[in-house]
C-alpha cells in the first residue's frame, strides 16, 4: 500500500506539513522515503518492521549493500537513493561551515562533525583550518590509525596550517568505542599541538571528541 493509500491521520506527508518534518517519527520519515509498501503490508508496517531489524535508523544507513538489499521491500535502487541523500546531508552540513554560519553555532558544527566522525570503524583526526574571520577554508583528514588510537603529528599539522594560510584551527577525533569521554593522551596531544601552534601565532579554537551519539567540546569543558 502507497502512502496516499493510507487515512489522512496516518500520512507522514501531510503531518511533515503540517508540523514539520521534526514532528514525524523514525518510522513515519522512513515511510516517505520508501514510498511505497509490499503485499500484505503498508509502507507504515514496512517501515517499522525494517527498524525493528536494523535496530535503528543509524544502522540502516550504515548498512552495507547486501545487508540493505536482502530484506524485503529495499533493493539496489532504494540502497543508491539512500547513499545519495546521505551524502546530500553531509555536503549540506560541510557548506554550512564553508560559509562561516555554522561556527556562531556549537550545535551546529557538533552536528556537521558527529555525521564526518560518527561511524568511523577507526579512528580519525580531523583539523578544521580557519581565516581570520574563523570561516572555515576546509576540513581535511590529518591522520587514522587503528580502533584504538591514531598518531598525531604536530609538525605535520603545522605544516599544513602555514600552507592554508589559517589563523586559527579547530580539532576532531572520534573514539570507535563509542564513549566520547576525552582521554589523558586526548588531552595531551591537545597541549602539544595548541604549543606548538601556538609559535607561528595560530590559536586552536576548540577539540571537539565525537562518540555515539555524544560530541563532547574541550572548550565547554574549560581545558582550552
Amino acid at each position: 500500500m502507497a502512502i496516499k493509500c493510507l487515512p489522512d491521520q496516518l500520512m507522514p506527508r501531510e503531518k511533515l506539513l503540517s508540523h514539520g518534518a521534526s514532528a514525524l517519527t523514525d518510522a513515519e520519515l522512513l515511510a516517505i522515503f520508501l514510498r511505497t509498501g509490499t503485499q500484505g503490508m503498508n509502507v507504515l508496517e514496512l517501515a517499522d518492521t525494517l527498524l525493528q531489524n536494523f535496530g535503528s535508523l543509524r544502522s540502516l544507513f550504515a548498512a552495507s549493500e547486501s545487508e540493505f538489499c536482502e530484506h524485503k521491500g529495499l533493493g539496489k535502487a532504494k540502497y543508491v537513493q539512500l547513499q545519495a541523500t546521505l551524502e546530500m546531508s553531509q555536503r549540506y552540513l560541510s557548506e554550512t561551515l564553508k560559509r562561516g554560519d555554522a561556527l556562531t553555532s556549537p550545535q551546529q558544527t557538533k552536528l556537521f562533525l558527529s555525521s564526518l566522525l560518527r561511524d568511523r570503524q577507526r579512528e580519525a583526526f580531523y583539523v578544521l583550518f580557519l581565516d581570520t574571520q574563523h570561516r572555515v577554508i576546509c576540513a581535511e583528514l590529518m591522520f587514522e590509525g587503528t580502533i584504538d588510537s591514531a598518531s598525531v603529528y604536530p609538525r605535520e599539522v603545522v605544516k599544513r596550517t602555514l600552507e592554508h594560510n589559517a589563523t586559527a584551527l579547530i580539532l576532531a577525533h572520534n573514539h570507535p568505542s563509542g564513549v566520547a569521554e576525552p582521554s589523558r593522551a586526548d588531552r595531551h596531544i591537545t597541549r602539544r599541538l595548541s604549543d606548538a601552534l601556538a609559535l607561528v601565532e595560530v590559536k586552536v579554537l576548540d577539540h571537539f571528541v565525537v562518540g555515539d551519539g555524544e560530541v563532547v567540546s574541550f572548550v565547554e569543558r574549560g581545558w582550552i
